[in-house]
């Protein structure tokens, strides 16, 4: 996997214009972007399609929750669209994540994968939900639903990705937000939204295939230095 696939860049920013600054300022040193759900509402899907013109791949993090015919729909919108990830929530349930990955059959590109816990919560939060389990086993326990669902693999945070490679084997995709960079923090960077968290070389000793970084990147003074520290980080 190329340097520029294993990094992905969060665009979370709420305008056309702004996305389409970042990607014109990163330039070649970055190939793939997330597109979340703000910016997909308010700059629409014509966006991720010319991102895809433009050769970048793009993770569109949907975390689909609804019936299992809903999610199919937008899974082949998502793919209608060139995208490579997609996201649907574990908590869905098997008929959900099945239906997505079903859906993804009929493009080549497009891989499913399923959300486990979102990093910023906590087993408090969880408790707040009913859930009684630890996080970690509630992001194992999603985690082996996804698999048996045909799943492409998982979101989960870097703190959870040994468990997650030795539960889902060689092949699974182990996407991870929620690093952070080491030494000082970057001006723009979100390590407060993240309950758990570690650095890109972290996740990627313990398993990771792809990092999402955001507005550590985005939002630096120098957007390509930043994104040469997290290159950097990973020894490349």
């Amino acid at each position: 996997m190329h340097s520029t696939s294993r990094i992905i860049v969060a665009l979370d920013v709420d305008n056309r214009r702004a996305a389409e600054g970042i990607v014109d300022r990163l330039g070649e040193e970055c190939g793939f972007y997330k597109v979340g759900l703000e910016l997909l509402t308010a700059a629409g899907p014509d966006l991720v399609a010319g991102l895809v013109a433009r050769g970048k791949e793009v993770f569109l993090d949907l975390k689909l929750f609804e019936i299992p015919n809903s999610v199919a729909g937008a899974v082949r919108a998502a793919g209608a669209l060139g995208v490579s990830l997609v996201t649907v929530h574990g908590m869905g349930g098997s008929a959900v994540m099945a239906a997505a990955v079903e859906a993804a059959r009929d493009f080549p590109q497009l891989r499913v994968l399923a959300l486990t816990v979102v990093t910023s919560m906590t087993e408090s939060d969880l408790r707040e939900v009913g859930i009684e389990s630890s996080t970690d086993a509630q992001v194992l326990r999603l985690a082996r639903l996804a698999d048996r669902a045909g799943c492409h693999g998982v979101i989960a945070s870097p703190r959870e990705v040994a468990a997650l490679r030795g539960a889902l084997g060689p092949d699974a995709l182990i996407v991870t937000p929620g690093v952070t960079l080491p030494g000082p923090t970057l001006p723009g960077s979100t390590r407060g939204d993240h309950a758990r968290t570690d650095t890109p070389a972290a996740a990627f000793a313990a398993g990771a295939t792809q990092v999402v970084v955001g507005r550590a990147i985005t939002r630096a003074d120098d957007p390509v230095a930043a994104l040469r520290a997290v290159r950097a980080d990973l020894g490349e």
